[in-house]
């Protein structure tokens, strides 16, 4: 029996308002997929009403959780809008995530462009 795509959604909180305005554009591609995300992300993606499988915020380990989900091959694709501009005390584990992608060939999407693509993929499975 084949598992349901899972798509991880994170966002700085500079950047909640525009994941989720990019949830609201791509609620017809994300409904029938199993959607992780860290704590506050997705308490603001539920709120469009979406189911979320909520993890710990990202500064309270959320990145580290999501990015064990990748290395352990249970997560196909993580959309995280990252704000460039700001200063993140996690920036360890942000790193880490995105190593983890790299090492686990995980689609790491970080801006509405290349989140748009990953979904692309994911639009008619």
């Amino acid at each position: 029996m084949k598992r349901t795509t899972t798509i991880a959604l994170i966002a700085h909180d500079g950047k909640k308002a525009e994941m989720v305005a990019f949830v609201k554009d791509h609620f017809d591609i994300l409904q029938p997929l199993h959607l992780v995300a860290t704590g506050t992300t997705g308490m603001y993606i539920q709120q469009t009403g979406l189911k979320v499988t909520r993890k710990l915020s990202g500064p309270k380990g959320g990145d580290a959780q999501i990015a064990a989900m990748a290395a352990e091959g249970k997560v196909d694709a993580i959309i995280f809008f990252r704000d460039p501009l700001g200063q993140h005390p996690h920036e360890p584990d942000i790193q880490m995530l995105m190593r983890i992608c790299d090492v686990h060939n995980v689609p790491l999407a970080t801006n509405p462009a290349s989140g748009k693509l990953i979904l692309s993929g994911f639009e008619n499975k």
